[in-house]
């Protein structure tokens, strides 16, 4: 099974790619299939690339569902 999960932009890099915190872990992704996105957006992640980006709220509330599921460590992380 494959699992998208939201994640919150931390930096901008170089060359369309950020820096993203998910669960207190960060990684790099690709920005190439998503314009616009800025610090502290938060966006749908699926094998390093970001694939959308994702309203604060409804991050907010995925990453609940996830962590009440046990698939992440906390919300909002």
């Amino acid at each position: 099974m494959c699992l998208a999960v939201p994640a919150r932009v931390v930096a901008l890099l170089d060359e369309d790619r950020a820096t993203v915190n998910l669960g207190g872990v960060t990684m790099p992704v690709s920005l190439a299939l998503v314009e616009g996105v800025a610090v502290d957006d938060y966006v749908i992640v699926h094998v390093g690339y970001a694939l959308t980006r994702l309203d604060r709220a409804e991050a907010e509330k995925t990453l609940a569902l996830l962590a009440e599921a046990g698939v992440t460590a906390e919300a909002g992380a």
